[in-house]
């Protein structure tokens, strides 16, 4: 297949669509990427990429052409800047660029913005092409639960957005079963919504790793780590409550890997409450060195604040740090805890729970190495029967052929 990739973000800033990509290639299609110039999380341009942006033009294979967009900087406003940037520049930029292509399926992903979908619209229109939408995020659901958006008629404005672009693609995939609800509430077409979550890495990758060196002078404890996005939706106010709940547990200690909006926000509230031998800051890595880490990982922590729309949400993450073999440990409501109680996988509380999550972390501590071993076996063993990479990796190559017959049918 001639597959054309619509989003917002790709490498080398670290998000799933990368791994996809190379799937695709690997399997042998024809594969380009419509993106910007990587800013994602700083709000800047990459340096490597204004030093050099002919070196990030391939990638594994496949054509990437960016278009120009405004970096996301600081701010909410700037932000929508930057989303409305994509979209203009994806409609006028990304047509011109492509003009000469032709595309038997065009892939849109989207962890968030949707307005992602705009470009990949009109493109489908221009190029003929079926429009596969994964929905990571949902729309205008999220706005409202992180505060972005308060007014009922912003709200309004962008359920019509959304339902204008879920009705003119072919196919809309949803990364939870509860998204499959919310998702029919926009989409005319029921027939066309899909369930397609997201897949466990490569197995191979969390095994036979060598520590990460950052982390060596650990003394001998308990390790909590948080990996993966640092925003609103991530909790972090409850996280460091916890923390400070166990302050005076020497045993226990709690790393933080990864950048996002709420990072500089957390790195001053360490400094404010003295958590700064208690909770470590360890930043940005690529995902390639993210199963180092988890070497020295007593249990992976995944939190959600409290919201209907989280509550149906899964975590990317949990599904590699099921993969892991490595305890979890879940602070949030609904699916996502489902999913690791389903798998006998470790502990949760309710979202927002700061003194559940203070007790959950306890009562991991408590149990003896074999138990521990084998909440992350359990885990290991789940993500492999319901998040198998090349079972879901064979499903969506097959909705993106049932996308081409049914356009076929409609041409």
């Amino acid at each position: 297949m001639r597959i054309l990739v619509v989003s917002q973000y790709f490498w080398p800033e670290n998000f799933r669509i990368n791994d996809l990509v190379k799937e695709w290639i690997e399997r042998g299609h024809a594969v380009t990427v419509l993106t910007g110039s990587p800013n994602y999380p700083e709000g800047r341009v990459f340096d490597a990429y204004r030093k050099n942006p002919s070196a990030f033009m391939q990638y594994e294979g496949a054509s990437v052409v960016r278009i120009p967009v405004l970096p996301r900087g600081n701010g909410s406003f700037r932000l929508f800047l930057n989303y409305l940037s994509f979209v203009l520049s994806g409609i006028i930029f990304g047509a011109w660029k492509l003009k000469k292509l032709r595309f038997d399926v065009i892939f849109v992903y989207e962890p968030s913005p949707v307005t992602v979908g705009l470009p990949a619209v009109w493109l489908g229109k221009i190029k003929k092409s079926p429009v596969v939408f994964w929905a990571l995020d949902l729309w205008p659901e999220t706005l409202a639960a992180v505060g972005v958006v308060r007014s009922a008629r912003v709200l309004g404005w962008v359920g019509h957005l959304v339902r204008y672009i879920y009705n003119r693609c072919t196919l809309v995939l949803g990364q939870s079963r509860g998204f499959l609800e919310s998702i029919a509430n926009y989409c005319n077409n029921k027939d066309n919504i899909r369930y397609f979550p997201s897949w466990a890495e490569n197995l191979h990758a969390f095994d036979n790793v060598d520590p990460a060196p950052e982390l060596q002078n650990l003394k001998n404890g308990f390790t909590v780590m948080f990996a993966g996005n640092i925003g609103e939706a991530q909790d972090m106010p409850a996280v460091l409550e916890a923390a400070e709940l166990l302050r005076n547990n020497d045993a226990i200690r709690w790393a933080i890997v990864g950048d996002g909006r709420k990072f500089q926000w957390l790195q001053s509230e360490v400094l404010k409450r003295g958590l700064q031998g208690k909770v470590l800051l360890l930043g940005r890595y690529p995902m390639e060195r993210m199963p180092s880490f988890y070497a020295h990982a007593d249990a992976l922590l995944v939190s959600l604040k409290r919201d209907p729309v989280f509550s149906i949400t899964i975590p990317s993450k949990v599904q590699s740090s099921l993969l892991a073999g490595i305890p979890l440990l879940g602070m949030l409501d609904g699916e996502g805890a489902a999913i690791i109680q389903e798998a006998r996988a470790g502990l949760t509380c309710p979202a927002g729970d700061s003194a559940g999550l203070a007790k959950a972390v306890l009562s991991l501590a408590a149990l003896s190495s074999g138990e521990r071993k084998q909440l992350g076996l359990n885990g290991r063993r789940y993500a492999q029967s319901e998040f198998g990479r090349t079972q879901l990796m064979d499903r969506l190559e097959g909705f993106l052929q049932e996308a081409i017959v049914i356009s076929k049918r409609h041409a």
